[in-house]
């Protein structure tokens, strides 16, 4: 964008570059937006005057703080927020890490590369002095080092997001975090609940798409904030120890989220015919991570011995409720907790389809028809559960062998635990094939008769009863007991006695 850096100049000469925008431009890396630092009477009137240059619509984000934001239909994003203090060098000391506590005078005129990602403009500051650079706490030097470093000891006290916001940072720039500060945030670990669900929302979601879900999420829990968090993980540690080997359940979720993100990763291997097509039903890696780390909350709340084995009955449907409340608690949307809490309450349901020899079209029809959107989620989430208990070098070579028809239980029997992971991902192959090239004869058939056709041919009036014939009329079509109406009329004449019980 020409001359960008003289406009923000022109209509914001007091004003610094900070925040993520010159720290990713010190990295060589393009930053979604464009964080100013001024002084608060003059964050109003800047605002007012760059989004009337810009042609950009403003608002302002939050009174408190005096933050800004300008947006163009675009994509173009600029914050102005006041500074905290009588000047820079007060502000500076007062951000999270030491290599967020940079600043660059808006007169220095850096050069604005653009470029758009996604329906966004991307910003990259070039053309940057040394000189002019103002690093208080050698925040340069830690990028270098690829290190985060808390930039001053009260930091976490005085916004407790932050102990979020360093691991989040962390896994997107591929930084380590120093011992001394990660030492702090374990201490401090217990005050991130103090921080607003929205915000926590983000930053995990943030952390969730970052790459290496599974080491990510252990750091989360090294530093003791899944367990502030999530109080049912710790539970999960010691339970089924022997079942599940060192670490117990949480061990097992831990390898979910660790083969949730591979699917992701490697949906065209997976799954060769449908990969494209399942990718549309995974938009978001982050609800897909928090569905794996959630699906088996409820196994310690559930656990008990049975004739000598160690059985979780209902921890599907009991942990769905958990993650529902959790999910309440960071304000997800009512979508995303009804995606959730669908994933996880019939995480179960492919695995008893597996159990019959054969899967008929009435049991496919039904599966999705009470799964409805959440079907083929669900489906992907099962296949990171049921890898789990193979070894990576195994789960690739079951890939090359899942578009095979199904094996038999007899079969699978004989080939143990990968005999059974086998037929498990043969079988959500066998769904995912109904699902995509058998819609309008299983999935989602056109009825042959209605309900007025029911109600005029039985001669009974309009009662739950009449739904339930339909529904009864469907199976039978999908049976290709029926294949037009006539032979549907015919089919309810035939069982009327029966229907009318």
């Amino acid at each position: 964008m020409q001359n960008l850096s003289k406009l923000i100049y022109k209509a914001a000469p007091q004003a610094f570059y900070v925040g993520g925008v010159l720290r990713d431009s010190l990295l060589k890396k393009y930053s979604g937006d464009i964080d100013l630092a001024l002084p608060r009477e003059q964050v109003k009137p800047a605002a007012t005057a760059l989004a009337k240059t810009l042609k950009a619509s403003v608002f302002e984000m939050d009174s408190n703080f005096c933050v800004w934001r300008l947006t163009t239909k675009g994509g173009l994003q600029i914050d102005l927020s006041a500074l905290v203090g009588k000047d820079i060098k007060e502000d500076l000391k007062r951000r999270d890490f030491t290599i967020n506590a940079l600043a660059y005078p808006t007169q220095k005129l850096p050069l604005i590369k653009t470029k758009k990602s996604k329906g966004k403009t991307e910003f990259l500051l070039t053309n940057l002095k040394k000189d002019f650079l103002l690093d208080l706490n050698n925040g340069v030097k830690d990028l270098k080092l690829k290190k985060i470093r808390h930039n001053a000891k009260a930091v976490f006290e005085e916004d407790p997001l932050r102990l979020l916001r360093a691991l989040r940072v962390a896994a997107e720039l591929k930084f380590s975090i120093t011992p001394a500060t990660l030492k702090i945030i374990k201490q401090n670990a217990a005050l991130i609940n103090q921080s607003a669900g929205e915000r926590l929302q983000e930053e995990l979601k943030r952390l969730f798409r970052a790459d290496g879900a599974r080491q990510n999420i252990e750091l989360l829990d090294k530093a003791g904030l899944l367990f502030a968090l999530l109080p049912e993980i710790e539970k999960q540690k010691h339970c089924a120890e022997v079942y599940y080997g060192k670490g117990g359940v949480f061990t097992h979720t831990m390898l979910v989220v660790e083969r949730a993100e591979y699917l992701l990763n490697h949906l065209k291997e997976a799954f060769p015919k449908y990969h494209k097509k399942l990718a549309a039903f995974a938009p978001d890696k982050a609800l897909f991570i928090m569905a794996a780390l959630l699906h088996d909350i409820a196994k310690p709340a559930t656990a008990k011995k049975i004739k000598g084995r160690l059985r979780f009955f209902h921890h599907e449907e009991k942990g769905a409720a958990m993650a529902e409340v959790f999910l309440k608690q960071l304000k997800y949307s009512t979508a995303e907790q009804k995606l959730i809490y669908k994933m996880i309450f019939y995480h179960l349901r492919p695995s008893n389809l597996a159990s019959n020899e054969i899967i008929t079209d009435k049991g496919v029809y039904k599966f999705f028809k009470e799964l409805g959107d959440s079907a083929i989620p669900m489906l992907l989430l099962c296949w990171a559960d049921y890898t789990s208990y193979v070894s990576p070098v195994q789960v690739r070579r079951l890939m090359r062998q899942t578009e095979r028809p199904i094996m038999s239980i007899e079969e699978a029997k004989l080939k143990a635990n990968i005999g059974k992971t086998l037929r498990h991902l043969q079988v959500l192959n066998f769904l995912f094939n109904k699902y995509f090239n058998e819609t309008k004869k299983i999935i989602l058939p056109r009825g042959l008769i209605d309900g007025r056709d029911i109600m005029a041919t039985l001669k009974i009036p309009p009662s739950p009863k009449v739904g339930e014939i339909l529904e009864q009329a469907i199976f039978a079509q999908i049976e290709g007991k029926i294949d037009s109406k006539t032979s549907a009329l015919e089919w309810l004449l035939k069982n009327k006695a029966e229907f009318l019980k």
